[in-house]
């Protein structure tokens, strides 16, 4: 996944710590303008259900104290901690094989002429993703050239009706 040197120290950073807290860092992205950028990191556990709020907030403290040991930016920033939600990004490969057989959109580095594939992950490898677009080829992507890829959320609203 293509990541910005300042994205990848501040993943490294977090995730050296990470385990000690029973926690898996999603992803860091680095959002905004230069004199005032948001760090926005997704974390989640390492096993058993989702992270829930309670957990994050509990989980806010070491996150803010390694980011700012590392002292990533010169300037005031924001930190915003949260969990990986609904859309959920996918950075390495364990995160595509775990989540096979589920939809994604996925944004590349140009290639052909085609940079976004919307489809379900065929198969993952160490090396490359195989996204099986519907009504398509499949496509087979390295990790090298995938910019972004996140779950395509599923909204299910079948159970909201229960009581009529």
């Amino acid at each position: 996944m293509v990541k910005s040197k300042l994205e990848q120290d501040i993943i490294d950073a977090l995730e050296a710590q990470a385990p000690l807290h029973g926690i898996d860092v999603v992803d860091v992205e680095v959002v905004g303008a230069t004199k005032a950028p948001c760090i926005r990191v997704r974390l989640d556990k390492l096993e058993g259900d989702p992270i829930n709020l309670d957990e994050v907030t509990a989980q806010t403290a070491w996150v803010s104290d390694t980011v700012e040991a590392l002292d990533p930016i010169a300037c005031a920033y924001t930190l915003e901690v949260s969990s990986p939600g609904m859309k959920r990004p996918l950075r390495r490969p364990s995160d595509f094989a775990r989540f096979a057989g589920e939809e994604v959109e996925l944004t590349t580095t140009a290639m052909e002429g085609r940079r976004s594939y919307k489809g379900v992950i065929a198969e993952a490898t160490d090396t490359a993703v195989t996204i099986q677009p519907e009504g398509e080829e499949a496509v087979t992507i390295s990790f090298d050239d995938v910019k972004k890829c996140t779950l395509k959320p599923v909204y299910d609203f079948k159970g909201v009706k229960e009581g009529k």
